[in-house]
């Protein structure tokens, strides 16, 4: 694969997407806003990408010495102009989104977003649960932003009942991101302790220990759990959602089982993957239940 493409991590970009058509298709509406900002999303997060990639360079070349700046295929200085290009056009496009929609709410939430990208790459990260929260606020907050999009795009004169249901139902989709992203990531910390630990950052596992890290994130995945099928009693969901997501929720709780078993990085990773997967398929439910 190509440097520049590896380096923006295009899997993990596109799950960002995938959260605004998700939006998108509960709301049945697939407007130019919403889809500049699938655009703004996926230029803002392969610049965050890029951006943790250039102040993780230390440790990356002792976990991950394969990836493109320890490896000597991108420069640090090419990193970082590369990382700001992508934030510029990140930003262009938030700003006909606020143009479009004559309401800047939008413009708003791309450039906070942008921001702690970039100070969660070079300080937030390295302290203690604050980096995992940030990085789990950005993920969720791509429902959210399409949810506010959507929202003010079936305005007239006052809020009415669908853009309230919109904006109501990507909040709920955001916490449920958040929650399970707070999971992944403290699993990813404990995956990568020894090169934290090199790189002098402050992670939950490295302050706390592994056995504590992963009681905490199966209180994250309980927690999730236990909540996510609250749009199905409150009627935003069909059945078919309920079946899919007890796909999904079965995942999680392997996960949680297995994280607390057995700390190793290895099994840290395997685990980390279930979390991923199980996040995806309750996005396919949350699609399929709108239907």
């Amino acid at each position: 694969m190509n440097a520049y493409l590896e380096i923006i991590r295009p899997g993990n970009a596109v799950m960002a997407v995938i959260a605004v058509i998700l939006i998108g298709i509960i709301a049945q509406n697939f407007s130019y806003p919403l889809i500049f900002g699938m655009i703004a999303v996926f230029l803002a997060t392969a610049g965050g990408n890029v951006i943790n990639d250039y102040f993780d360079y230390k440790i990356d070349a002792i976990n991950k010495p394969n990836r493109p700046i320890p490896s000597g295929r991108i420069s640090l200085k090419n990193s970082y102009i590369y990382a700001s290009l992508l934030f510029g056009a990140s930003a262009l496009f938030g700003i006909v989104i606020g143009c479009m929609l004559n309401n800047f709410v939008p413009t708003l939430i791309v450039a906070l977003s942008l921001l702690l990208m970039y100070y969660y790459a070079k300080n937030l990260k390295k302290i203690t649960l604050i980096g995992n929260i940030a990085i789990s606020f950005l993920t969720g907050l791509c429902f959210i932003f399409a949810g506010v999009i959507l929202g003010l795009d079936t305005l007239s004169n006052q809020l009415n009942i669908s853009s309230l249901s919109i904006i109501y139902t990507s909040l709920y989709l955001g916490f449920f991101a958040i929650v399970m992203s707070m999971a992944r990531e403290i699993t990813k910390d404990m995956e990568d302790v020894e090169g934290d630990k090199l790189e002098g950052a402050k992670t939950f596992p490295i302050t706390y220990g592994n056995k504590k890290s992963s009681i905490l994130t199966v209180f994250f995945i309980v927690l999730a759990s236990v909540l996510s099928p609250i749009l199905y009693f409150n009627g935003i969901f069909n059945v078919f959602f309920l079946v899919i997501l007890s796909i999904a929720i079965a995942i999680f709780l392997y996960g949680a089982y297995e994280i607390l078993k057995d700390q190793t990085p290895e099994n840290c990773k395997k685990v980390s993957k279930l979390i991923k997967i199980g996040m995806m398929i309750a996005f396919i439910s949350f699609a399929t239940g709108s239907f």
